[in-house]
């Protein structure tokens, strides 16, 4: 393991970062607030509790959550296209590094930046709401894993898409309804039968429950469940990884 390499890649992606905060940090932590003032204040007054728990502090994990999966896909996928997209890429990939010193580099940043804006999110909602942390090691294991799990998803996107449209594609289209219909700002014990059934084919569901479960002990889906599921979404998505490297698919002409 070359570890000065993936240190070089960890740290230039981190610093494109701090050059537009505005963008990276500051941003996604005003949208979060603006949720918890329009949600907290025109739907919390409606509805009181949740399962036994406050509707504001209910939707925290569900925000957070949201959060961190579309600024996991975002970060990575921008992160690798544009090296791609600048020709850059070629002097990686000519370099005495592997392709997996390559992923570490460029996911390890993308899961950084994730994590961070998820913590900050996560203080920004104690100025909202009090809400309380039951199980705060599987709190970490479920924020670690989600955001490795979704910034390879944004790996695999950013070498995809062959412009800015379908960079952005995948994100607006997929990951935001999902996340918006995967319990977010709801339990899915509030809707019919019928519809709970379709639910629990939304992947999302999953990592929004065991994320739950893990501030109130309250869950859609059992842990063990949506643990398992994002350790299948992980193992899936390495999978995709290797392959993309191996075949060299729109890495080498």
């Amino acid at each position: 393991m070359n570890l000065q390499s993936v240190k070089t890649l960890y740290l230039a992606e981190m610093a494109r970062s701090l050059r537009t905060v505005l963008q990276s940090i500051v941003s996604p932590v005003i949208s979060t607030s603006l949720y918890f003032v329009v949600f907290g204040a025109a739907i919390g007054t409606r509805i009181s509790e949740v399962n036994g728990v406050s509707y504001g502090a209910f939707i925290v994990p569900g925000l957070i959550m949201l959060m961190l999966l579309t600024q996991s896909v975002s970060n990575a996928s921008f992160g690798i296209f544009f090296p791609r997209f600048s020709g850059s890429i070629y002097e990686i990939l000519s370099a005495p590094i592997s392709y997996w010193e390559i992923v570490i580099g460029y996911v390890g940043a993308a899961a950084t930046k994730s994590i961070i804006l998820g913590l900050i999110v996560l203080a920004t909602a104690r100025l909202f709401v009090p809400y309380s942390i039951e199980h705060p090691l599987m709190m970490v294991v479920f924020l670690l894993l989600t955001a490795v799990t979704f910034s390879l998803l944004g790996f695999i996107i950013g070498i995809w898409a062959d412009g800015f449209e379908k960079l952005q594609l995948v994100p607006l289209l997929v990951i935001t309804p999902l996340t918006f219909l995967g319990g977010t700002f709801y339990s899915i014990d509030m809707l019919p039968p019928f519809w709970q059934a379709v639910t629990l084919i939304n992947p999302v569901v999953y990592l929004v429950s065991g994320f739950r479960w893990s501030f109130y002990g309250i869950s859609d889906v059992s842990p063990v469940v949506s643990l398992g599921m994002i350790l299948l979404f992980l193992t899936v998505s390495i999978a995709v990884v290797e392959r993309i490297f191996r075949t060299g698919y729109r890495l080498r002409p």
